[in-house]
């Protein structure tokens, strides 16, 4: 390959672009400026969007990378800049989203002098990144950026951090790009040993009582589809963690709904009655498992994960299929029998008719004057055809979402899982609607929550980025004021929230905007928005003390869900 004499800051661009990258988010300073001078020259090239705040870039970057599959790209100055970029880090870490953040660094003869906008953002980020180098010489840029994509998008996917001191950014070198295809020992994907889909097929075949809990690694490895011809083959009902909603149509006649602490009555019950439990993708994180000294103990667990690392980790396996998911799935696919279970299928419809009558009417249908969240995302599912994609943020409105949405559509449930990210809903619809265009994007998100990344309506604005944004407002930290009604004899220890005017601030970013209080006007208002072309910001006032059932209470057993 020929090679041209160029500056390190230009050989980033550059290999930016030999990655297919063609949107950045991203906020300037001292340290990084030399890529930003480069960048204005490419700008037919790489279209870089000023996020208000470094977090904001690196959650429009995840938003990015969780709908459209692709690597999201962050960029940030040093020091405050880059450590700004530690939270939506750590959220693409535990929820395995495919991040590159690249940040300027002080020149390396300042290195560990405490010099102006000097932080250790290698050592900061260690515990929080999949990999992460320290370039000090411009020749080290493209083997760096090329290892640091790859890292990020192969295997069990994660966040990258690159940080370049600015010398390095100025220095020339010799450059010319080739892809990484390989890491010496990294081993993204681990054989897949025929033996042991043989033994899960054997189980599989032979249960009485089995049942599937897929996650979000059948997204990532795009197995949507092989998962449902297992599903069907074998007439296995199935139920989700949040990040795995979507995979398989929430209509489809053997999706039984979400499991963990506000999930589903029958998924979260059965667990404790199912004889083979067959996990795929997903990392029975305590938020599904509950008390792991009662789940599932009566059961076979068969589990499929890409990370060696993840399995027998916090529930023990009886047999491991190591791999990525896609090829597992299409070897067990041949080796199960047609089967049906009909006396066991009943089970879930009974205990789902028992959830219904308890919670899921009153939430969408409610009889008591105030509104509720549920009736919200009932009006969006009607006006949006269950064609949205959803990105909402953490809290009440978080669980009701992932509970109520109408998911049609594979990724289409864009949420904070692991770490639980106040403020992520915002920017990540950014980078959704960005990355999607044709797709209607809508953000749920709490009142709490939106104040978090409330500067990004700025984005938005500057961007003219057609995202719609719903608060369900109910003037308090809900979920937080949830457990202390709960647990705490309603002690409201600062949770209830004194609001803004927040349609006045979204008109104030020109963003076109109203407030509902009524159960009359909500219909005509989701209408309005989803039809509105452009930003649309609308407010739900809701009951200000609702609760979201049911609930496992923290530590308890699933079979010790709770319906009110």
């Amino acid at each position: 390959m020929k090679t041209e004499r160029i500056s390190g800051s230009e050989a980033i661009i550059k290999c930016l672009l030999a990655e297919g990258v063609d949107i950045l988010y991203g906020y300037p300073g001292g340290a990084i400026m030399p890529v930003y001078d480069e960048l204005y020259k490419y700008q037919d090239k790489i279209h870089h969007v000023l996020t208000r705040h470094e977090q904001g870039a690196t959650h429009a970057a995840q938003g990015y990378a969780r709908i459209s599959g692709k690597v999201g790209v962050a960029m940030a100055t040093s020091g405050p800049g880059a450590t700004n970029l530690i939270t939506g880090i750590a959220d693409a870490q535990i929820d395995s989203t495919p991040m590159v953040c690249i940040t300027g660094q002080v020149p390396s003869h300042l290195l560990g002098s405490d010099a102006f906008q000097e932080t250790d953002i290698v050592g900061i980020s260690t515990p929080v990144t999949k990999w992460n180098h320290q370039v000090t010489k411009a020749s080290e840029i493209p083997e760096v950026m090329a290892k640091a994509f790859y890292i990020a998008k192969s295997g069990r996917p994660g966040p990258v951090l690159i940080d370049i001191t600015k010398d390095a950014q100025f220095e020339e070198l010799d450059f010319k790009y080739e892809k990484c295809k390989g890491v010496r020992s990294y081993k993204p994907v681990p054989d897949t040993d025929i033996e042991s889909v043989k033994e899960a097929a054997e189980l599989i075949n032979n249960a009485k009582k089995p049942m599937i809990v897929w996650g979000q690694g059948v997204v990532l490895s795009e197995a949507e589809k092989e998962l449902i011809e297992v599903i069907e083959k074998a007439e296995i009902p199935s139920a989700w963690t949040i990040l795995g909603a979507s995979a398989v149509p929430t209509s489809h006649p053997l999706n039984i709904g979400m499991v963990g602490m506000h999930g589903n009555y029958a998924p979260n019950i059965l667990t404790n009655e199912c004889d083979v439990l067959i996990a795929i993708g997903m990392r029975f994180d305590d938020r599904v498992t509950g008390s792991l000294n009662t789940y599932a103990k009566q059961a076979k667990v068969i589990h499929f994960e890409i990370d060696p690392a993840e399995v027998d980790k916090n529930v023990k396996t009886d047999v491991a299929v190591l791999g990525d998911a896609k090829a597992s799935l299409k070897e067990l696919l041949p080796l199960l029998n047609a089967n049906s279970h009909p006396e066991w299928l009943q089970r879930f419809k009974d205990l789902y008719k028992i959830e219904f009558d308890k919670v899921i009417n009153k939430d969408i249908n409610p009889t008591k004057e105030g509104l509720t969240m549920g009736e919200v995302l009932k009006e969006i599912n009607i006006q949006s055809k269950g064609e949205a994609a959803i990105v909402s943020d953490v809290g009440q409105h978080q669980m009701i979402a992932c509970r109520y949405a109408e998911f049609n559509t594979t990724k289409s449930n864009i949420t904070s899982g692991g770490l639980g990210t106040m403020g992520f809903a915002l920017p990540a619809a950014i980078g959704a609607k960005m990355a999607a265009p044709n797709r209607e994007v809508v953000a749920i998100i709490g009142d709490g929550g939106y104040q978090m990344t409330i500067q990004e309506l700025g984005t938005i604005f500057q961007q003219r980025v057609p995202v719609k944004i719903v608060v369900l407002n109910n003037e308090f930290l809900g979920m937080v004021r949830q457990w202390q009604q709960l647990f705490f004899d309603k002690r409201y220890a600062s949770t209830e929230m004194v609001n803004p005017d927040f349609v006045a601030i979204a008109k104030g970013y020109h963003i076109e905007a109203q407030k509902v209080t009524k159960r009359d006007d909500l219909k005509t208002a989701v209408k309005e928005m989803i039809d509105f072309d452009g930003p649309y910001f609308l407010e739900v006032c809701v009951e200000k003390e609702d609760n979201v059932f049911p609930m496992i209470p923290s530590g308890a057993s699933v079979s010790d869900i709770r319906l009110e």
